[in-house]
């Protein structure tokens, strides 16, 4: 392994998506500027040269995307990012990396929509990233970060997940962590072994069998052994790669559950709920696909009240209600895009409070 690197360096979340990606390994971007996420394509436009890399500013999101897909099929680490009207418009080129079994990172910073939205924070984009987003039935593995740290850690994870189960991966973070900054630690590539990429296109080369990377199968049953070897490939995510955070839910009469800039409000509010006397815990997805359905499950043994918050009207609630155990509750409290602020500790707090009031495990307090 390399040795860590302890110097912290102070920078916004997009520019750790970007230095990540670098140290990651990645020799190949493609996007098109749009806010909030513009800082990546600025950045690597600036650093990815020196590495002996590519920059290129598409003509177009569509573009970008697929020529991720053919920088990938030649077996090259590359990256895409865009923020909600772009992903939309890159959907048609993923669901063909999925079906052609290709790498790639794919960075998300949500903004509001639908259509042009606006530029302010959401969760909004949760549907379209952990149910595939285009046609087919297919999923990417999607990495939800809550801090800059994280923007740097788990792109570079991104990468390599999506070497190792040739699957695209998405960083998914909305503009809060995209835009704040705050001192991070850049350690080096970690030492993964991750398989060959036999698979890629180089060209015909004497006395060996031409590689070809397509997704069109019409093959008698070729198309049903496909979906079922991507069906075990899913199974096989869930059982090693699910990733969380579980603070204070050992004795927790009520969890709240979050993801992203939400889930470091949330911890806050949870926090000031402990000092008011009040059993609460959080649980915070890391990996939101696949999500840590067992966690829930097993959380949910002892606790029957989750709490569910989003920057949206409900979107992640649904997994959530869908891995719990069948006896517990799932509330939700959301701030859809448009509402003008961020949810205070206090605002969260408040419905805390008012959920573990009415929970009859919970320990009595006066508030």
């Amino acid at each position: 392994m390399n040795s860590a690197v302890t110097e912290k360096i102070f920078v916004k979340g997009n520019e750790a998506v970007a230095m990540a990606a670098l140290e990651a390994g990645c020799r190949c971007y493609f996007g098109y500027p749009i806010t909030p996420q513009s800082d990546i394509p600025e950045y690597l436009s600036r650093e990815l040269p020196k590495t002996g890399g590519e920059f290129l500013q598409a003509e177009s999101e569509i573009g970008a995307i697929n020529m991720l897909l053919g920088a990938s099929a030649a077996g090259v680490r590359a990256m895409t990012s865009s923020s909600g009207p772009g992903i939309s418009l890159k959907q048609e080129g993923i669901s063909y990396m999925a079906g052609s079994e290709l790498p790639g990172v794919i960075v998300d910073i949500m903004r509001q929509g639908p259509g042009l939205g606006g530029i302010d924070a959401s969760q909004a984009d949760y549907f379209q990233a952990t149910r595939g987003g285009g046609h087919g039935g297919y999923r990417i593995i999607v990495l939800a970060p809550n801090s800059v740290q994280e923007m740097y850690d788990l792109t570079m994870q991104a990468f390599d997940l999506s070497d190792l189960y040739r699957i695209p991966a998405m960083v998914l973070a909305d503009s809060v962590i995209g835009q704040m900054k705050e001192s991070i630690v850049a350690n080096p590539r970690p030492v993964v072994e991750l398989p060959d990429k036999g698979w890629a296109v180089r060209g015909r080369q004497e006395g060996t069998e031409q590689n070809v990377v397509k997704s069109l199968k019409l093959g008698d049953g070729e198309m049903e052994k496909f979906h079922w070897m991507m069906h075990d490939r899913y199974q096989l995510l869930a059982d090693k790669e699910c990733r969380w955070e579980e603070y204070l839910t050992d004795d927790a009469d009520l969890i709240v559950t979050a993801f992203g800039s939400t889930s470091r409000i949330s911890k806050t509010a949870v926090a000031m709920a402990r000092e008011a006397g009040m059993k609460v815990g959080l649980l915070r997805p890391i990996t939101l696909f696949p999500f840590p359905k067992r966690a829930y499950a097993a959380l949910s043994e002892h606790c029957k009240l989750f709490l569910d918050i989003e920057l949206s009207t409900g979107q992640m609630v649904d997994d959530v209600r869908l891995s719990v155990a069948r006896d517990a509750e799932v509330a939700f409290y959301g701030r859809p895009p448009g509402a003008g602020s961020l949810p205070t500790p206090e605002e969260l707090f408040e419905q805390i409070a008012r959920h573990y009031r009415a929970c009859p495990a919970a320990t009595e307090v006066t508030l």
